[in-house]
Order: C-alpha cells, then structure tokens, then sequence
C-alpha cells in the first residue's frame, strides 16, 4: 500500500500514532498498516519537520520504539504461526492407526482407518489425513477412537 505523503504549505508535524491510525474497515489482510508503512511515514514526519521546531528527542525515541515493537510483534506472529502448523502437523501424525469420523463438504458422514498424515508446504495449510483413498482435512474430523 503506497501512502502518498505531500508537503504542503505547512509541514508535517502530527504525532506518529495519528499517522499510524487505520481509517475505519482498513486493518486486515493486504489493506493493514504494516512496519514499512510505519518506517515510510517516520521517514516523511522527519523530512517534511519544521526546522524551527524540530521533534523533540523523547517523542522521536518513543516512535523509534513503536517501530520497533510493531517488528518485534510481526516476528511473534510468525512464530506462532510455524508453531501451530507444527503442533497441527504432529496431531495429525498421531491419529495414523485410529479410527476417526467425519463429515464431507456435502455433510455427510464417514468413517475410516487413518493410514497416514500430510502436513508439509507452509504455516497456513492445514493438515490432511489419508482415510483408505481419500484425503481428509483435519477441521473435518468429528471423533477419534482407537482400534483394537
């Protein structure tokens, strides 16, 4: 997202959180103000500053710490992502040998042996099971017995 930044006739001199603050529906997905907007729009408050009146030292270090902490959250979210593909994926590897249950897309159900798990290719896929020849998507599974 490009955020058109033009020097007018008085200079930018809003505080960084102002700048920062998604207009209502924005937010989410491609439209979300990420770190390099919030670095693009600290680079633009310092360029266009008033000389006169330059930013005093303690607001400029509380954004440089809101940079910061908006990297920091990015890196955690990350993480937790890998993480939770990583627990989906090795639940999905347990259920090799049980029976489970589940409905299909048009809701009906089936029941089967589970004789392998897949859950490789990224943080957002989910973990699939193979059920004799067919592929089941974990959110699908409705109960879990063991065989014997």
């Amino acid at each position: 997202m490009t955020i058109p930044i033009t020097a007018g006739s008085a200079p930018v001199t809003s505080p960084m959180t102002a700048l920062t603050t998604a207009p209502a529906g924005v937010g989410s997905g491609q439209n979300a103000l990420g770190k390099d907007a919030f670095l693009k729009l600290l680079v633009a408050q310092l360029k266009y500053q008033d000389p006169s009146s330059p930013v005093d030292s303690g607001q400029f270090m509380a954004q440089t710490a809101q940079f910061t902490q908006v990297e920091k959250l990015d890196e955690l979210a990350k993480n937790s992502a890998t993480s939770l593909a990583l627990q989906q994926g090795f639940s999905a590897s347990t259920l090799i040998g049980r029976s489970v249950s589940w409905l299909d897309a048009e809701g009906a159900a089936h029941q089967g042996v589970v004789t392998g798990a897949a859950f490789g290719g990224g943080a957002g896929t989910e973990p699939t099971l193979s059920v004799g020849t067919q592929s089941v998507a974990m959110s699908r599974v409705t109960a879990v017995r063991s065989t014997g």
